[in-house]
């Protein structure tokens, strides 16, 4: 929106809406002349907001601010849009005029004054997170990390107490071999019988090492696994 004699940003009035509080944003109205120009606001909803100023006076190559306040609101307008409009009318006032001396009648037609108007529109947005909210995680998250948390504890005592176990049969089983070895060597001198005793009795006590050692595995690996998650 063109405007001869002020540039007026930003050029919506944005809100950070929240229920049951006040609420404010600024315009700054830049002179963009070498005059002095007055200026007034005026909103279609006056009791719904507070100007300050509402009028008053910008100095040549100068810049003002305009702080604009939405009252409290009891409800949330639906989907979050506003109807309410604004206008910001500017006229070229005497040299010296100060914002008392801003009247009514100098942006009336009757004044014939060269009365410059722009139009703003209201525009609600979410408030920013607060700084509680920026570094917190999600509830559901949160939740779900724990109990996933205790699922994993349990599941490593678990594991753990398998281990333990499989490294005690693992030694048994290693003392029997040993055993079953050196009473071989002794024996080698006896019936044929004996011999193949002998060597089943062996085979069954490997089998029962090898088995042992797979479990070892198996579980230390389930716990590496238990433990990444």
């Amino acid at each position: 929106m063109s405007n001869k004699f002020l540039n007026i940003y930003p050029l919506d009035l944005q809100f950070h809406f929240e229920l049951k509080k006040q609420i404010s944003c600024s315009q700054y109205l830049t002179n963009k002349t070498d005059n002095y120009v007055a200026f007034k606001v005026k909103t279609t909803n006056p009791k719904k907001y507070c100007v300050r100023p509402n009028a008053g006076v910008v100095l040549p190559r100068s810049s003002i601010e305009v702080v604009v306040t939405l009252q409290a609101q009891k409800e949330v307008p639906a989907d979050m849009q506003c109807k309410d409009k604004f206008l910001f009318q500017c006229v070229v006032a005497s040299p010296g005029t100060n914002a008392k001396e801003v009247t009514r009648e100098m942006f009336s037609k009757e004044s014939r004054n060269q009365v410059e108007e722009t139009k703003l529109r209201v525009v609600y947005v979410d408030p920013p997170p607060s700084p509680s909210e920026k570094g917190s995680l999600p509830r559901a998250f949160v939740s779900d990390n724990i109990n996933g948390n205790a699922s994993a504890s349990a599941l490593i005592r678990r594991l753990t107490e398998e281990k333990n176990s499989a490294v005690q049969l693992n030694k048994k089983l290693q003392q029997e071999l040993d055993q079953l070895r050196h009473g071989s060597n002794k024996s080698q001198s006896g019936c044929g019988i004996d011999k193949r005793q002998s060597g089943c009795g062996i085979l069954v006590h490997i089998k029962w090492y090898a088995f042992a050692r797979g479990l070892r595995r198996r579980t230390v690996k389930e716990r590496e696994v238990a433990i990444q998650i």
